[in-house]
């Protein structure tokens, strides 16, 4: 088997292997110390370079960062590669703009593979990424990416980005007070299309709270977004669909908490006003919102309510919504409010006070 070996980005001397040695034996016990697989393991200190630790890494490398403070946006364009900080205290922040492709585009930390070949197996975990002025960990052209365990917060755009991507897991990661969505997923981000077929990808275990929308899914098949906490947000799940083909659906929106969000946001170009809105779709095809906790998102806005179905911003409905078993309460102007002119759109067994019309509850 390859011969594991960890690589300094600078010459070390023997005082500093010392502080190093010691430094990561405290942490053993939040991050293992060894590279996932055969892959080897490279060190990065404060003061270093975590992008000249990723260009030096081969595929199957884990990258590990020790706690502090690093400058420069990170783009990884290896597959098969871990990012793995020591947690919060793991901090990337905007350097000068001009590190790489990935700051110049304004992003934090970028993934990038194509549509064509998609890059596979990058797993991203225990980091913080904040202060940057559009995303602030962007994933395009990606397959089975792992995000997990990161603080990605104040970022001016999202807070965890995908798109034109397969069978991602985005877990247990806190997105606070992004300008847009704390997990935005869509087939394309800048420009139009049918809906693909994920693959399975899931969001799950994440804390949204303080962004315009927790979790926004934009023109997707076949995902799931289950056991979230969500509050805080103008929104807190938006699933978007439109006229496109295939069209977006066949996804699962199931135990998640969404409580409170209750921020206004104001129209933009493509959407109206957002206030107090649970969980909205709009414009989709056979989704399945089950099983959630719904409660006290009040507003006056077109979505504001519990669970909403609404057209779509070019004015097609949902068909053959399924929304089933979620507990609603204290929602305004209703618990279950059904806007649209969809057809086979089912409600049952749900526990709520108020819905419009009446008869859904």
């Amino acid at each position: 088997m390859p011969t594991r070996r960890v690589h300094h980005l600078a010459a070390a001397t023997a005082a500093a292997a010392t502080v190093v040695t010691t430094t990561l034996a405290t942490l053993t016990a939040a991050v293992p110390a060894h590279a996932d697989g055969d892959g080897t393991l490279h060190l990065v200190q404060p003061g270093e370079s975590i992008q000249r630790a990723v260009d030096a890494a081969a595929p199957g490398d884990t990258i590990q960062v020790l706690p502090g403070t690093y400058r420069g946006s990170v783009r990884i364009a290896t597959p098969g590669l871990t990012l793995r900080g020591s947690g919060p205290q793991t901090v990337i922040t905007p350097g000068d703009g001009t590190e790489n492709a990935c700051a110049t585009a304004g992003h934090g930390l970028c993934v990038a593979g194509t549509e064509a070949a998609p890059l596979s197996g990058v797993t991203i975990d225990a980091l913080a990424v904040t202060g940057f002025r559009k995303n602030g960990i962007d994933a395009s052209g990606t397959t089975g990416l792992t995000v997990r365990a990161t603080y990605v917060h104040d970022n001016a755009q999202q807070g965890i980005s995908q798109e034109m991507s397969t069978r991602a897991t985005i877990v247990g990661n806190r997105s606070v007070d992004n300008g847009q969505s704390g997990v935005f997923l869509a087939n394309y981000a800048y420009r139009e299309g049918g809906a693909p077929d994920t693959g399975g990808t899931v969001v799950q275990g994440n804390e949204l709270t303080g962004n315009r929308v927790g979790v926004t899914v934009r023109r997707l098949r076949v995902l799931t977004v289950e056991g979230n906490r969500i509050s805080g947000n103008c929104s807190g799940v938006f699933v978007v669909g439109d006229e496109g083909v295939p069209r977006a659906g066949d996804l699962d929106v199931k135990h998640n908490r969404v409580v409170a969000n209750n921020k206004f946001c104001p129209a933009n170009p493509r959407l109206g006003a957002i206030q107090g809105a649970g969980i909205v779709l709009t414009g989709t095809e056979d989704t399945r919102v089950t099983d959630n906790e719904v409660r006290d998102n009040v507003g006056a806005s077109d979505f504001s309510g519990g669970i909403v179905l609404f057209r779509s911003v070019v004015g097609i409905p949902n068909t053959r919504a399924t929304i089933a078993d979620n507990r609603l309460s204290g929602n305004g102007p209703a618990d279950l409010a059904d806007r649209d002119t969809g057809t086979g759109n089912t409600f049952t067994r749900n526990t709520c006070a108020l819905s419009e019309p009446t008869g859904r509850c």
